[in-house]
C-alpha cells in the first residue's frame, strides 16, 4: 500500500500544484459524471477573484447552506476566501437561484457569461448538483484565480435512486469515516446511503427497548483471520452508534442532499441479536456473535410471535430514528434449516395453511410471512420496505421494492411483477471484489474481479423489459460489504475510482457514455482525490494489456496502452525495464516462453509493474474448438483462453479462466501438422463456497482427420468431499508417444453436489485454464 500512496502523490499532487506560480487557471467542464448538455457559448470569459461573492435568495436556510458549500469548495481549489450574502443580482459574482421550470427535481442549469456565473435548480438539490458540476470544472491550483469560459450545461439525472451500501456489522467505522464517506458521494453526485447496521458479526445501533443488542450484541470476542480459515486472532472486536450519533448521521447526509436508508436484517442474519436474546432463536441457544464470515444457520424463529414483537419494536425505534420513505428489512440469505425442525415453525406453518409447491418449499412461504409482517407494520406508519432479491421466494409483499443482487434475474422479475427495482448485480456492483488480476499484490477482498471498465460498462435497463416495464427500474446501487475491509483507508481504495464509473452509470444518459472518453475525464477528478486526501487505487494508472492467441501465426500478440498515452518500457528476460528498454508503441509479437515486464515511465513516477508469464507448448495459440458450449457467464474470451500461454490464478473471476455448467468440456485443438505428443495437462480453479468443483475425470483422444479419434488416455476423479481444499488443482495424463495432429481433451464436471454441501444435489461449476501439451 505504500508503493500506492506515492504513487497516489506523485500523479495527483503534481497535477495540482504543477502550475502554483500561473495565477490563471482555466476550467474544463469535461467532468464526472458528464453533464448532459453542455453547449460552449461565445459570451466571453470570467474570472472567479477574490472579489467574487457568491449570493444566494434571502431566507432559503438550504440555499444559504448551498452557497457556504460552494465557498468552501472553491477555498480547498484556490486558497481564496470568498464572501456568501442573501442577493440575487450584481454582476461579477457568482448567484444560486431555484425556479428551473418544468423539469425533475434534481436538474440544474449552469451558465456563464463575461458577467458571472449563475447556477439556477428545480430545487435546492439540483443547485447543489452544479455547484458540483462547478466544483469539479476548476483545476485545483493553490492562489489561482480560475477563468471559466461562456457556457450553457443543462443537466439532469438519469435515475432518482443513486446509492451505495455501507456495512458497518462485519466492520466498524467511526462517525468521522461515515460523514467522509457521505462527503465522497456528494462528490459523485450520489444521494442514496443504505447503511447496513446489523448482521451475525455485530449489531450496530443502539435501540433503548432492547438494550442487550448494543449491550452483547455489538461485541464479537475475536474475529476469524482470512477467509474463514479457522484460525482467529484473540482480539475482542465490537461497536455501535447512539440513536444520537445516529440522528447526526442523518442531518449531516440531509445537509448534502443524502438520504440514509438503514437496513436492519431480518428473519436471516441474527445471530448477534439471539446471543442477546436467545429466546428470540428456535432453540433458544446459548448463541454467541459470530465470529467468522458467511451465513449463520441460526435465524429468528418465525413461530414466536414474542419475535413479531421484537421485529415491530425495532422498527419502530428505526423509523423514530431515520425519517427516509424506505425502511431495508434485508430478507436475503435466510437458511431455512432450524425452521425445519423447528416444531414453533412448523405450527405456524400449519395454523397459515401453508403448503410446500412446485416454485417454493412450506419454509419459503414462511419467510414471505415474516417479510409480510415487517412490510404491514413499516407501511402502517407511512413507510415502505426495500429487501434484497430473495423477498422474491414465498411471494412478493405487496408494496416491496426489491434490491436485485444475484445478478439482474430478481430485478427483471420483480419488474414484470409491477415492483420498483433498485439494481445492484454482483456482477457489475459489488465493490469488495478485487479491482485487478494481480490479487497477490492487493489487499485482500472476498474474491471476485471486478475492474473499473466492468463497472462503467453496465447498463441497468435490461432489453428483456418492456418499456413500461422498465420504468419500474428505479435506481442503481454498489455495495461495500466489509469483511475484508477493516479500516476506512481500504474503504476508500475499494471505492475510488470505481464510484466514478458508478456515478455516470448512475447519472448520464447511455447515449452519451463513452470510456476512453470517461478515462480521459477521470485525471480531473483524481486531482481532487488527492486535494482531499482520499486513499484511491491507482490501477487506472497502470499498463493495461490484451493477449490474443493468434492461431495463424502461431503467436501470442500484446497491445499495451496507458490512460495517458505514457511511454510503456518493456522487456522479456524478466528483468525491470528502464527508460533504456524498448518502447512497446505497436503490437508485441511474442513467439516462444518468456516472462513479460512493462512501466509505463512517467516524469511523475512509474505505474506499478505488469508483469505476466507466456509459457508457450505445442497447444499454445493453435486452433481450439469447443464442443460444448462455454457457460454465458464465464466464457470471457472464450474457448482461446484454454491456449493463450497464460495461466490463472486463485481467483476464477478474472478472465484467465472459462467455465462450463451443466455440461462438460470438451475442446479439439488443431496442432495444424502431426505432432508427436506424449502429455496433456490442464488445471482447475476450485471455490467449493461458490458451488465451483473440481473436474470428475479426464480423457484425451488424437485423430489424424478431425472426426475419427482414438482415446490415449483417462481416469477419472473421486467426488470432493468437505475437507478438500480450494485453490488450484493440476491435472495431467502421460501416455506413449503417438505422433497426431488432432487433439480432443474431455473434462466432466461435477453433476450433483454432495450431500454435505449448501447446494447439494446441484450442479457444479468447472472452471478451466490452460490446456498444455507437450
Amino acid at each position: 500500500m505504500k508503493a500506492l500512496f506515492k504513487l497516489v502523490g506523485l500523479l495527483a499532487m503534481a497535477g495540482i500544484w504543477s502550475s502554483c506560480g500561473n495565477n490563471k487557471e482555466i476550467a474544463n467542464y469535461q467532468v464526472i459524471p458528464l453533464p448532459q448538455e453542455v453547449t460552449m457559448t461565445s459570451d466571453g470569459e470570467f474570472a472567479i477573484n477574490n472579489g467574487t461573492q457568491i449570493l444566494y435568495p434571502e431566507n432559503n436556510e438550504k440555499m444559504q447552506r448551498n452557497a457556504q458549500f460552494l465557498a468552501g469548495y472553491l477555498k480547498e481549489a484556490t486558497g481564496t476566501d470568498y464572501v456568501v450574502e442573501a442577493g440575487v443580482e450584481g454582476k461579477g459574482n457568482i448567484l444560486l437561484c431555484l425556479g428551473l421550470e418544468g423539469e425533475r427535481p434534481e436538474a440544474y442549469r449552469l451558465g456563464v457569461t463575461s458577467e458571472g456565473i449563475t447556477i439556477t435548480g428545480a430545487s435546492e438539490a439540483g443547485v447543489f448538483y452544479g455547484i458540483q458540476t462547478l466544483r469539479k470544472s476548476i483545476t485545483p491550483v493553490k492562489n489561482s484565480t480560475p477563468v471559466l469560459a461562456s457556457v450553457d450545461i443543462k443537466d439532469y439525472p438519469r435515475f432518482s435512486y443513486r446509492g451505495v451500501h455501507l456495512d458497518v456489522s462485519r466492520h466498524f467505522f467511526a462517525i468521522d469515516e461515515v460523514k467522509s464517506f457521505i462527503d465522497m458521494m456528494a462528490l459523485h453526485n450520489m444521494n442514496r446511503l443504505h447503511w447496513h447496521l446489523s448482521d451475525d458479526q455485530g449489531w450496530r445501533l443502539e435501540i433503548k427497548k432492547y438494550p442487550l443488542l448494543t449491550e452483547i450484541g455489538s461485541k464479537r470476542k475475536e474475529t476469524v483471520i482470512g477467509r474463514n480459515s479457522g484460525e482467529y486472532d484473540g482480539k475482542p472486536y465490537g461497536g455501535f452508534y447512539t440513536q444520537e450519533q445516529a440522528r447526526e448521521i442523518v442531518a449531516y447526509a440531509a445537509e448534502r442532499y443524502i438520504t440514509v436508508i438503514p437496513e436492519i436484517d431480518l428473519p436471516g442474519h441474527m445471530q448477534a441479536a439471539l446471543a442477546a436474546y436467545p429466546n428470540l432463536g428456535c432453540t433458544g441457544g446459548p448463541y454467541e456473535v459470530w465470529t467468522q464470515w458467511g451465513v449463520s444457520d441460526n435465524v429468528l424463529c418465525a413461530g414466536t410471535d414474542s419475535v413479531l414483537t421484537f421485529i415491530d419494536d425495532v422498527l419502530s425505534e428505526v423509523m423514530d430514528i431515520f425519517p427516509s420513505q424506505y425502511i431495508h428489512v434485508g430478507g436475503d440469505e435466510c437458511p431455512k434449516a432450524k425452521w425445519v425442525t423447528c416444531p414453533k415453525c412448523q405450527a405456524r406453518i400449519k395454523t397459515l395453511g401453508i403448503k410446500s409447491d412446485a416454485r417454493h418449499s412450506k419454509e419459503e412461504y414462511l419467510q414471505s410471512f415474516i417479510i409480510n409482517h415487517a412490510e404491514k407494520f413499516v407501511n402502517s406508519h407511512g413507510r415502505r420496505i426495500i429487501g434484497w432479491d430473495e423477498i422474491l421466494e414465498g411471494g412478493l409483499a405487496p408494496d416491496a421494492t426489491v434490491m436485485s443482487w444475484r445478478g439482474e434475474g430478481g430485478g427483471i422479475e420483480a419488474a414484470r411483477q409491477k415492483h420498483d427495482v433498485i439494481m445492484t448485480p454482483n456482477t457489475y456492483l459489488y465493490f469488495d471484489y478485487y479491482q485487478t488480476k494481480d490479487t497477490e499484490n492487493e489487499p485482500l477482498a472476498i474474491g471476485g474481479y471486478l475492474p473499473i471498465e466492468r463497472v462503467y460498462s453496465y447498463e441497468p435497463m435490461p432489453a428483456s423489459l418492456t418499456s413500461e416495464e422498465q420504468k419500474y427500474i428505479i435506481g442503481v446501487q454498489a455495495n461495500h460489504w466489509a469483511e475484508y475491509i477493516p479500516t476506512y483507508s481500504q474503504l476508500q481504495y475499494m471505492a475510488l475510482p470505481r464510484w466514478a464509473a458508478l456515478a455516470e452509470v448512475q447519472w448520464t444518459n447511455p447515449e452519451k457514455k463513452n470510456y476512453e472518453d470517461f478515462l480521459s475525464r477521470l485525471p480531473r477528478l483524481i486531482n481532487i482525490y488527492a486535494l482531499e486526501g482520499y486513499n484511491y487505487a491507482t490501477h487506472v494508472f497502470d499498463v493495461k494489456a490484451d493477449f490474443v492467441a493468434n492461431s495463424a501465426d502461431g503467436t501470442v500478440d500484446v497491445v499495451m496502452t496507458t490512460i495517458d498515452h505514457a511511454p510503456i518500457h518493456y522487456t522479456l528476460d524478466g528483468t525491470e525495464p528502464t527508460v533504456a528498454s524498448p518502447v512497446a508503441d505497436s503490437i508485441l509479437v511474442i513467439k516462444q516462453s518468456c516472462t513479460l515486464n512493462a512501466l509505463a515511465i512517467r516524469t511523475t513516477g512509474n505505474s506499478r509493474m505488469l508483469t505476466e508469464k507466456i509459457a508457450f507448448s505445442k497447444s499454445t495459440s493453435k486452433p481450439t474448438k469447443a464442443n460444448q458450449p462455454i457457460n454465458r457467464q464465464y466464457q470471457f474470451n472464450g474457448v482461446t483462453t484454454l491456449t493463450d500461454g497464460l495461466k490463472g490464478n486463485g481467483n476464477y473471476k478474472t478472465g484467465r479462466w472459462i467455465a462450463f455448467y451443466r455440461n462438460d468440456m470438451d475442446v479439439t485443438i488443431d496442432l495444424q501438422q502431426p505432432t508427436e505428443i506424449s502429455t496433456v495437462s490442464f488445471t482447475t480453479c476450485v471455490e467449493k463456497g461458490d458451488w465451483v468443483f473440481d473436474a470428475r475425470g479426464f480423457t484425451v483422444e488424437v485423430s489424424d482427420d478431425g472426426e475419427n479419434f482414438t482415446k490415449v488416455a483417462s481416469e477419472e476423479y473421486p467426488v470432493m468431499k468437505a475437507d478438500d481444499r480450494n485453490g488450484l488443482y493440476e491435472h495431467k495424463l502421460t501416455f506413449t508417444p503417438v505422433k497426431t495432429r488432432y487433439v480432443r481433451v474431455m473434462v466432466p464436471s461435477e453433476k450433483s453436489i454432495p450431500q454435505w454441501h449448501g447446494g447439494r444435489g446441484n450442479p457444479a461449476f468447472l472452471f478451466v485454464d490452460e490446456i498444455t501439451i507437450d
